[in-house]
């Protein structure tokens, strides 16, 4: 088993805790923060994520383009919309999907810029 290093001498750095405790967010937040990339961790709902980075589509489309159930597919965007991570509208017969805003494109941009690096 790998050792984490520690310091030799226990020395607290007051200053710097009074900038931590000032700024670190309310325990909600940090909470809801915590649950938003919750989503992010089930390959699915990227992988739907990346469909919707080209076009508006429907459930159908989804199930097409993922090789997967219209079940499957409607589970998981209700997920991503519960989360406000999508968005949906209804033509006629439709509900086509769509990101919620370019948010999600950027926060799965940063997460690929991230795991790329060397």
């Amino acid at each position: 088993m790998a050792e984490f290093e520690c310091c030799e001498t226990t020395e607290v750095h007051e200053e710097l805790l009074k900038i931590v405790n000032e700024t670190m967010p309310e325990e909600t937040e940090l909470y809801d923060l915590a649950e938003l990339f919750k989503v992010f961790g089930d390959s699915t709902r990227i992988r739907i994520l990346f469909v919707l980075f080209e076009a508006e589509v429907c459930v159908c489309d989804l199930a097409q383009a993922l090789n997967m159930t219209q079940s499957a597919i409607s589970h998981q965007l209700r997920i991503l919309k519960q989360n406000k991570l999508v968005k949906s509208r209804r033509e006629g017969k439709s509900i086509f999907y769509s990101l919620a805003d370019e948010h999600v494109r950027t926060i799965i941009d940063q997460g690929r810029e991230h795991i790329e690096e060397d």
